[in-house]
């Protein structure tokens, strides 16, 4: 399989504070991989970084985006290669609806890709099918994006978002935190449903339900800003029952 996200050695900070100390990491199309560590250990950074969020800075290391260097990207041009983070806590855009908001977002990237704009028809029978797939009732399409949303909700919204862009490496960041069972079943289904041999995900979670439901390929612990331990599922049990002191 061909190495769609490969980084190296990479090292960030947020202001004066480094808080990735050199994190190695490879992921091939296809593949869903779970990122796991302690509060603190810089795995929403890494999230950040890869989106290009402009509040950390990389002083170190590289990283390679389906064979182009991503760090070289704007945030604008990583979504449309491709890339799509689903935040740890949504933020509202009052003012804006879901249909507006997804309208603008998909038009954004078939444009960088060089293709035609759907029509509305099109385009409304897209945003119908999808949130059917998700669970969302066609009224949420009018209400502002994620106003007034509960917790579970706002969840389901990033799924939905997901599912319309279709994007080639998803990066979900805990977007498991604080779901009930049946909103787990909905992110893991939308996460399950994507799988192909030519996206990828990555699941960052300090839980293992997500992981029952998912089956990762692989298992990684991040801690103190680095990778220090990755193989299977058995590692997520061995985390469950043992913690992170041990790693």
């Amino acid at each position: 399989m061909d190495i769609l996200l490969d980084i190296k050695n990479l090292h960030a900070s947020a202001g004066d504070k480094e808080i990735l100390h050199g994190v190695d990491l490879t992921i091939r199309r296809g593949e869903v991989h779970a990122i796991m560590g302690p509060n603190g250990a810089g795995k929403s950074t890494l999230s950040a970084v890869l989106s290009g969020k402009p509040d950390y800075t990389v002083t170190g290391g590289s990283v390679t985006f389906a064979g182009e260097d991503l760090l070289a990207m704007s945030p604008e041009q990583r979504s449309w290669a491709g890339l799509f983070l689903s935040f740890q806590y949504p933020v509202e855009i009052p003012g804006v609806t879901i249909s507006a908001f997804m309208k603008a977002a998909l038009e954004a990237r078939r444009k960088a890709a060089g293709q035609e704009e759907l029509s509305a028809a099109d385009f409304l029978k897209l945003m119908k099918e999808k949130m059917a797939f998700v669970g969302m009732d066609p009224s949420f399409s009018k209400r502002a994006v994620n106003a007034g949303f509960s917790g579970g909700e706002k969840k389901r919204a990033e799924i939905f978002q997901m599912a319309m862009l279709s994007p080639v490496l998803s990066i979900l960041d805990e977007t498991d935190s604080g779901l009930d069972v049946d909103a787990l079943k909905i992110v893991s289904d939308g996460v399950n449903a994507m799988r192909s041999p030519e996206k990828s995900t990555i699941i960052i979670t300090h839980y293992r339900k997500l992981l029952e439901y998912v089956r990762p390929d692989k298992v990684h612990i991040l801690k103190a800003g680095r990778i220090v331990r990755s193989g299977g599922e058995e590692l997520a049990d061995e985390i469950e029952s043992e913690g992170f002191d041990k790693f």
